[in-house]
């Protein structure tokens, strides 16, 4: 069965929801990281009124709680659907400008407003999916937004639709939209007795019937090294430049194997994201990720003894090595509650799809809010070349994923004793 989706109204709130700038940022210590990822919440919260919702909260670190009320008899557990309203850090995301290309015909898109970037069926063979369909890209010198504005647009029409029609019946339904989820923050501030749900969802995934139940285990590495400081002008034979240590030390990492370019599937890898201070102390920050969580240790090890080796040879240097749990591989909870991705599986085939899984290689809010006691996969949207200027989104595949929370909202009532 399918429901009548208003794919103009889901576009046109994409591309407001995008042209709103609410990129996090890895370096700041507030919460969340940027005031303006508030600004998006505040209006989703308002339009989640305007649907006639009466319980809608945000708070003071930008989170945004809703609920839909049962409309049903039965006991039905309580399911959450959840995405991020923060853009990536990777590219920037001030002034973005969506663009809706109709009814793509296969020619090269070249961007406007940077004519170097051209999207085409050869660096984004998905773009055979959507011909003759309404896709959606930036104009050239900004990522689009899709990760994750295209979860939030779906949520919002998915819950507008069931306001609607109320004959479509449901257990008790809760929205949550999360700041800092691109930084690994986005559950750090979260009350769950404001979720108050048994299961979750998360919207933040890529092509169409794409089920994902199992992440990378993840942490980050942060190694200063101290050097030995002298003034520059009588420092012969006294100057130890800790940033000369640093960058020999990140030119010791392998550079065939263990790292994000050299790795695929379920390999794990060590990636450097951000080198920083004087010739006294330098740092470099790393994430270290893989599916197996008891690889991280030996992944630690190996890149702290990568540092040792450099370090040892400059006598009065000094090596700090600390590192931190990020998220870890969801799929250790969610293969304990079988049924949460079983009827996700059913609402994507009712939706008129063949369902693929896939182990995701990063992470989204589910991997934390699984072991923060809510079982939370993750659905796709549609988003293509995240953090990347080339992003881009089908409107067809936007309306499938709403399509799917309608059916899986329904499953979970159908399956549920009266």
């Amino acid at each position: 069965m399918r429901f009548d989706i208003d794919k103009s109204d889901l576009a046109s709130r994409f591309m407001r929801y995008v042209a709103m700038d609410t990129q996090s940022d890895p370096e700041s210590e507030r919460f969340p990281t940027t005031e303006k990822q508030k600004e998006l919440s505040k209006l989703l919260a308002d339009e989640l009124r305007g649907f006639g919702l009466t319980q809608v909260e945000t708070d003071e670190f930008g989170y945004v709680y809703a609920s839909i009320p049962a409309n049903t008899a039965k006991k039905v557990p309580v399911i959450c659907f959840c995405s991020h309203v923060d853009t990536a850090p990777d590219c920037s995301g001030t002034n973005v400008k969506p663009i809706l290309h109709q009814n793509f015909d296969g020619k090269d898109i070249i961007l406007p407003d940077d004519t170097t970037q051209v999207l085409s069926l050869s660096n984004s063979p998905y773009l055979k999916n959507h011909l003759g369909k309404d896709i959606i890209t930036a104009s050239g010198k900004t990522l689009l937004g899709a990760d994750d504005k295209s979860g939030v647009a779906i949520i919002m029409q998915f819950t507008r639709f069931l306001v609607e029609h109320p004959g479509i019946k449901h257990g008790d339904i809760r929205i949550v939209f999360t700041p800092d989820e691109e930084v690994g923050k986005g559950t750090a501030k979260i009350d769950m007795k404001k979720v108050a749900a048994d299961f979750g969802y998360t919207l933040d995934g890529g092509e169409e019937g794409y089920l994902e139940d199992e992440t990378f285990s993840a942490d980050a590495a942060t190694l200063i090294v101290n050097g030995v400081i002298a003034h520059p002008g009588y420092a012969k034979n006294k100057l130890v430049n800790a940033l000369k240590i640093v960058g020999e030390i990140l030119a010791t990492l392998p550079k065939n194997e263990w790292s994000p370019e050299t790795t695929e599937k379920m390999e794990g890898f060590v990636h450097p994201v951000s080198i920083g201070g004087i010739a006294e102390r330098a740092s470099a920050s790393f994430i270290v990720r893989d599916f197996d969580t008891s690889r991280l240790a030996d992944h630690h090890l190996r890149l702290k003894q990568h540092a040792e080796a450099v370090v040892k040879k400059y006598p009065g240097t000094s090596l700090e090595y600390t590192q931190q749990e990020q998220y870890r591989n969801m799929k250790m909870v969610l293969d304990q509650y079988p049924q949460v991705v079983a009827n996700a599986k059913e609402a994507i085939e009712r939706a008129g799809m063949k369902v693929k899984t896939e182990s995701i290689r990063g992470g989204t809010d589910g991997s934390r809010l699984s072991y923060m006691g809510l079982p939370c996969p993750n659905i796709f949207t549609g988003m293509q070349n995240i953090h990347s200027k080339l992003e881009w989104i089908g409107i067809d595949d936007m309306e499938k994923a709403t399509q799917t929370l309608i059916h899986l909202a329904a499953i979970w009532e159908e399956r549920s004793e009266g």
